[in-house]
C-alpha cells in the first residue's frame, strides 16, 4: 500500500466531472525546441484552450506566438472546430484540448520557419522568434507540410496537393489534379489515422527535391450516414470499411518539385494492404513500410529517387504486427528503429550491409524512440527497464554498451532531445504530483531550468492517490497491475465499481498524475464506493505472450482476469461480493457487458459507453488483427461478439453512446438493444445528440457523469443520500 495522503478533501461534485482538463493536467504540451535550440515553443493554456508559447532558454522569458479566438468562447466548455475535417482530425488524434491543437517547425537553424494553424487559417512565422502571419495561399487547407529548408510548403485543398512559397510570394503551383468523389491526393484515409497511427499524407524528401503523396480511392468502400437528430436533415457520410468488406486503394505517387513531374510508384502490394509508413532517406529517396490486410507480417521496401521500390527486410512477430513510429534513417545510412521479434519491443539497429544488432534486451520494452545524439553515437529512449507502470529515459549506446538511465526521480518521464543532442526536456509526474517540465543536461540528467512547476500535488487538491497493487490474473500465475481507490467512511467489504477498458494498446495503471485525477474514480470513492482499475492480459506494454491471449477470441481473458482480480479483492477483505459494478467506454464499453454476461452472479450493475457489440460491423484494420477475416473465421466472430449471448444479462444495465458517433456507430448500441429485447431484457440507454466516440462538450460531460452515478448508486447503495 502507498502512503496517505492527508489534506482537506476536495468534496467533488456532478459538475467538476465535466470539465476539462482535470487539476493537474492543465502542464505544456507539444514541446520541440527551436531549430537553433535557443529555445522551446509549446501548447499551453491554462486551461482547455491551448495557445503556441515560447521560452527563451538563455533569459526564461516567455512569449506568446499564436492564440486562438477560443480564448475568449469557452462558455459551454468546448467550442466546435473551424470545419469538419478539422473536427474529425481531432477525433482520430483523441485531442481534446481547444485553441491551438498542433504546430511544426522546419528550415535551418539560421533560418528557422513556423507553420501553425489557428481558427481555419494557417500562419506562418521567420525566425527563432516569429511573428505568425496567416498565409492566404494555403486558404482552405486540410493539411499541410513544410519543406526541410522552410521555404515551401505542401499543402492538401480540395483533394489536391498544391505547392507555396513561404516568404510571402505564394508561387502557388498544383502538383497532382485527379481529385473527385472518394478520390483524394496528400491525406491520410480513415483506417491509417484510427488504426494505425498514419496521419499523414505528405512526405518531403530529406533535400527537399522530392515530394511523395498518398493517392487514395475509397470508391468501393461501404458509405456509412449518420443523422444529427437535433439538426433537421443534416446527415453525414463517412466511407467506412467494415471488417471482411473493401478497404481503400491506397497508392504512393512521387513529385519532382522542380518540374512538377508526377509518377505512381509500383509498389508490391494488393488493393486492401495498408501503406503503413513513409520515411524519408537522407541520401534520397523514402523507406516505406507495407502492411499486408492480414497484419502477420511488415514489408520494408526502399523507394529510390527513380520511383522504383526494392525490397529492403520483412518483419515477422507473434501472431499480429504492432506497428511502432520509431524509424530513423541515419545520416550514415545506418537504420534504427524497434522491433518485437524477441517478444519484447527493443532497440535495434540495421548496418547498410543487411546486419543488424540488438541494441536493448532483456522482458521490458522501449516504448519510444526521443531522439539520437549523434556526437556521442547514442540513442535517448523511453522504457519500461525499471517498471512496467514507470516511464525512465536511457541513453543506448549505437555501437553497443551499457544502457544508461537519465531520469532520476521514480514516476512518469517523457523526454524531447535538443537539435544538438546535448540537453532534453524531461516532463514528468508521479501519483502524489502533477506534471513537472524541466530542462535537463544529456550526459547525467542534471537540472538546468525549470520550465513548468507543478501546478498542483495531491495534498493540496485533496484527492488522495490510488494504491498499486499487484494481483493475480486467471491464469493462476501471471501477475496484473492494479489501482484500489478504497471508499471513504472506513466500512469493511465496501462495494466496488471495476473501471475498465481492457482491450489491446492499453495501459491504464501507471505512475502518473492522471491516475490520480480521475475524478470519476474520486467521487465514487468519497461516496463510499471503492474502484479498482486493472490491466488484463491482453493491455500493452508486456510482451507479446501477454498480448496473445485476444488472438481470435476477444472478451475471454480480458473478462476472466478482470473477474479474478475482483474474487482477490473480496478475498482480501477489500470489496463486497454482493455489491459489484463495472464501467467503461468504447472496448471498456464492450467489457462492461461481456463481464456482466460471462459472470451475472458477480457484476451487478454496469454502465456500457459506445459499445462495440458485433465485431462484423466495426473497422477492418482493428478488427481483423485480432480475429481475423470474417469469412473464414466466422466462430471467432460469433465468439467475440455480444448479441448471441445476450440471454444470460441479469444485472441493471446503462449504455451511452453519442447519437453522431463515426467511430463505433450507433448501430451497435441498436444491435444490442435489439438482441435483448427477444429476451425480454430492456436496459436503460441514453443518448448524447452532437456527441461522438470522445465526448466533448461540458454540458455532455456532466449528464454523462451525473447518470452514471446514479446508476451505479442505486444498485451498489440504495437508498444512500
Amino acid at each position: 500500500m502507498t502512503r496517505a495522503i492527508e489534506a482537506a478533501a476536495w468534496r467533488l461534485q456532478v459538475e467538476d466531472l465535466g470539465r476539462r482538463p482535470a487539476p493537474g493536467l492543465d502542464a505544456p504540451d507539444q514541446l520541440r525546441f527551436t531549430p537553433d535550440g535557443g529555445a522551446v515553443t509549446f501548447l499551453y493554456g491554462p486551461g482547455a484552450v491551448r495557445a503556441l508559447w515560447r521560452i527563451d532558454l538563455a533569459t526564461g522569458v516567455r512569449r506568446l506566438l499564436a492564440a486562438s479566438r477560443d480564448s475568449e468562447r469557452t462558455e459551454r466548455g468546448s467550442v466546435e472546430p473551424a470545419d469538419r475535417a478539422e473536427e474529425l482530425r481531432r477525433e482520430r488524434t483523441r485531442t481534446y484540448a481547444l485553441g491551438v491543437t498542433r504546430y511544426a517547425w522546419s528550415g535551418t537553424p539560421e533560418r528557422p520557419v513556423l507553420l501553425v494553424p489557428v481558427d481555419g487559417h494557417w500562419r506562418v512565422g521567420h525566425g527563432s522568434d516569429p511573428t505568425c502571419v496567416p498565409s492566404a495561399a494555403l486558404d482552405g487547407a486540410v493539411e499541410a507540410a513544410l519543406s526541410p529548408d522552410g521555404g515551401r510548403v505542401a499543402f492538401a485543398r480540395d483533394g489536391d496537393v498544391w505547392l507555396a512559397g513561404t516568404d510571402g510570394d505564394a508561387q502557388l503551383r498544383r502538383l497532382t489534379d485527379d481529385a473527385e468523389p472518394g478520390v483524394t491526393n496528400g491525406l491520410a484515409e480513415y483506417i491509417a489515422a484510427e488504426e494505425l497511427r498514419r496521419f499523414d499524407g505528405m512526405w518531403w524528401s530529406c533535400d527537399g527535391s522530392q515530394l511523395a503523396i498518398a493517392r487514395v480511392d475509397e470508391r468501393r468502400v461501404e458509405e456509412v450516414v449518420i443523422a444529427h437528430l437535433r439538426s433537421s436533415g443534416q446527415v453525414e457520410r463517412h466511407r467506412y470499411p467494415r471488417a471482411g468488406t473493401p478497404n481503400a486503394e491506397v497508392r504512393l505517387r512521387l513529385v519532382d518539385v522542380a518540374d512538377g513531374h508526377l509518377r505512381d510508384v509500383a509498389l508490391p502490394m494488393q488493393p486492401d494492404d495498408y501503406l503503413a509508413r513513409v520515411v524519408p532517406q537522407p541520401d534520397g529517396g523514402f523507406l516505406v513500410a507495407i502492411l499486408p490486410r492480414a497484419q502477420q507480417e511488415l514489408r520494408w521496401l526502399t523507394i529510390g529517387t527513380d520511383s522504383r521500390a526494392r525490397p529492403a527486410w520483412t518483419e515477422t512477430g507473434g501472431r499480429w504486427i504492432n506497428l511502432d513510429e520509431d524509424t530513423h534513417v541515419l545520416d550514415d545510412g545506418r537504420i534504427l528503429r524497434t522491433t518485437e521479434r524477441s517478444g519484447f519491443r527493443h532497440l535495434e539497429i540495421r548496418e547498410p550491409d543487411g546486419s543488424v544488432r540488438r541494441l536493448t534486451d532483456g522482458a521490458w520494452v522501449v516504448t519510444r524512440i526521443a531522439g539520437v545524439a549523434s556526437d556521442r553515437s547514442e540513442a535517448i529512449v523511453i522504457g519500461t527497464r525499471d517498471g512496467v507502470t514507470e516511464r525512465h529515459v536511457y541513453a543506448v549506446p549505437l555501437d553497443g554498451g551499457h544502457v544508461r538511465r537519465l531520469s532520476h526521480e521514480s514516476g512518469w518521464h517523457d523526454a524531447v532531445l535538443s537539435p544538438e543532442g546535448d540537453r532534453w526536456i524531461d516532463s514528468w509526474s508521479t501519483r502524489f504530483h502533477a506534471p513537472a517540465v524541466v530542462l535537463r543536461d544529456r550526459s547525467d540528467g542534471h537540472l538546468l531550468r525549470e520550465l513548468h512547476a507543478p501546478s498542483t500535488d495531491a495534498a493540496s487538491v485533496g484527492l488522495r492517490p490510488p494504491e498499486l497493487l499487484e494481483l493475480s490474473a486467471a491464469d493462476g500465475f501471471t501477475r496484473l497491475h492494479g489501482a484500489y481507490y478504497p471508499a471513504e467512511g472506513g466500512a469493511d467489504r465496501p462495494p466496488l465499481v471495476v473501471s475498465t477498458y481492457g482491450g489491446p494498446h492499453s495501459q491504464k495503471v501507471i505512475e502518473h498524475w492522471a491516475l490520480t485525477v480521475d475524478l470519476a474514480a474520486q467521487r465514487l470513492a468519497q461516496r463510499g464506493i471503492a474502484v479498482l482499475v486493472v490491466d488484463n492480459r491482453g493491455t500493452f506494454n508486456r510482451g507479446i505472450a501477454f498480448e496473445a491471449p485476444l488472438f481470435r477470441r476477444l472478451g475471454v481473458a480480458e473478462v476472466q482476469d478482470t473477474a479474478a482480480a475482483v474474487r482477490e479483492l473480496v478475498r482480501r477483505g477489500l470489496a463486497d461480493p454482493r455489491r459489484i459494478g463495472i464501467i467503461g467506454w468504447s472496448y471498456g464499453g464492450y467489457m462492461v457487458v461481456r463481464c456482466m454476461l460471462a459472470e451475472p452472479d458477480l457484476f451487478a450493475v454496469g454502465v456500457a459507453g459506445a459499445p462495440v457489440t458485433d465485431w462484423r460491423l466495426y473497422d477492418s484494420a482493428y478488427t481483423e488483427r485480432y480475429l481475423g477475416d470474417p469469412a473464414a473465421e466466422p466462430d471467432a466472430y460469433r465468439a467475440s461478439g455480444l448479441a448471441p449471448a445476450a440471454a444470460p444479462l441479469r444485472g441493471r444495465l446503462l449504455i451511452i453512446h453519442g447519437i453522431i458517433d463515426e467511430n463505433v456507430h450507433l448501430r451497435h448500441t441498436a444491435r444490442l438493444l435489439a438482441s435483448l429485447g427477444t429476451h425480454g431484457t430492456a436496459p436503460e440507454v441514453l443518448l448524447l445528440p452532437g456527441e461522438r466516440h470522445g465526448v466533448r462538450s461540458a454540458e455532455a460531460l456532466r449528464h454523462r457523469s451525473a447518470r452514471t452515478l446514479q446508476h451505479l448508486e442505486a444498485a451498489l447503495r440504495p437508498g444512500a443520500g
